[in-house]
């Protein structure tokens, strides 16, 4: 099933991440994977809507794949302009470059039943010009007496 699990995840990534060809989401994620905004291909699409409101040119390049039986873990690099709201931080025209990784279970019929991913958000915030400043550190009372 390895070799069915790599081509979901290559559609997966060309279709509904960079092509925006709804319509394969619904063939590829099964009903009860969890996404961002709900379950099932609806939830999933609903975060990819938004991410494109924010990034309308973004593309994903696959730069590694590893696949099991019924898992995958895919590493994805990331380019986009930021040319809408992007949470608190309106449009900048800025360039983002980034990378990440996501995780991806299959269930028997080969659709998507779990994906979970991480990237580096805070670089993207960098490369929009958010500072981020920590909060002060405190010391307990008593403490450096």
């Amino acid at each position: 099933m390895s070799l069915i699990v790599e081509a979901a995840v290559r559609r997966f990534v060309s279709d509904v991440w960079n092509a925006a060809r709804e319509e394969s989401a619904y063939e590829l994620i099964a009903p009860e994977c969890p996404g961002a905004f709900g379950t099932g291909p609806d939830g999933v699409l609903a975060w990819h809507r938004d991410r494109r409101t924010s990034f309308s040119d973004l593309r994903y390049e696959i730069v590694e794949i590893v696949c099991g039986d019924d898992r995958a873990a895919l590493h994805w690099r990331a380019t986009a302009s930021q040319d809408g709201q992007f949470g608190p931080i309106p449009a900048t025209g800025r360039r983002v470059d980034y990378q990440g990784a996501t995780f991806l279970a299959f269930d028997e019929h080969g659709r998507i039943r779990e994906v979970w991913s991480v990237n580096e958000l805070f670089q993207v915030l960098q490369q929009l010009g958010v500072t981020v400043t920590p909060p002060e550190a405190s010391l307990p009372s008593g403490a450096g007496a």
